[in-house]
């Protein structure tokens, strides 16, 4: 499965050890969605989280039409205009169950601004890898499109968009050092390094990490 192929990049770039198979999490009922999250935006792709007691259910939600297509013109592929968007979706799902339940098996609680930060950070390399392994030159507009022109759903609400604009903010700002070592691959020890370094980071930490650079 396509979703359970994205896990796979990200375990592979950060050296992760995850128990849990987000394919086994993920569901497209459009209508589960809803009444789980009744008040929330209709969006293609959320993660809902309930915690209690030691405990937590977990699942993604995927819009069935987006996977649909992605299965029909798959970025592991070819990455390119027509899947890029669908791509970032799925994807940033897929980051954000990956980092919370690798933190969960930690017993590291997380906060939305990390989900999305790192989300952020995850894109931006995954799309310079895919690119580069298709045989692509490093997409120069790449950290643009990403953090510069950044469109924010106009539903969001003041502490919800503070919230994705600091993420993207500070994404941009550690993503603006990386074009140089993703070149070539994630191959070289330094970047490895660094990019696994900067995953295991507490958001605190991370945010003095990016100020520091």
């Amino acid at each position: 499965m396509l979703i359970g192929a994205l896990q796979s990049l990200l375990r592979d770039v950060y050296a992760l050890d995850v128990a849990y198979d987000v394919a086994d999490f993920l569901t497209t009922d459009a209508n589960f969605a809803n009444a789980v999250d009744q008040e929330g935006r209709r969006v293609d792709e959320k993660l809902f989280i309930a915690e209690g007691e030691g405990e937590a259910n977990v699942s993604l939600y995927l819009e069935s039409r987006l996977l649909e297509r992605l299965e029909r013109n798959d970025p592991l592929v070819e990455l390119n205009g027509d899947n890029l968007q669908d791509f970032w979706t799925a994807f940033e799902g897929v980051s954000h169950f990956t980092y919370y339940a690798w933190n969960a098996q930690l017993e590291k609680p997380v906060t939305l601004l990390e989900l999305e930060l790192q989300a952020e950070v995850d894109k931006f390399v995954a799309t310079t890898l895919l690119v580069l392994r298709q045989g692509g030159r490093r997409p120069a507009g790449l950290h643009r499109w990403l953090f510069d022109l950044p469109r924010f759903d106009e539903r969001l609400g003041r502490e919800e968009l503070e919230r994705y604009r600091r993420a993207n903010r500070y994404a941009g700002k550690y993503c603006r050092r990386l074009p140089p070592a993703l070149t070539h691959g994630p191959s070289g020890e330094a970047v490895l390094r660094e990019l696994r370094r900067f995953y295991r980071l507490s958001q605190t930490s991370k945010i003095e990490h990016i100020e520091a650079c």
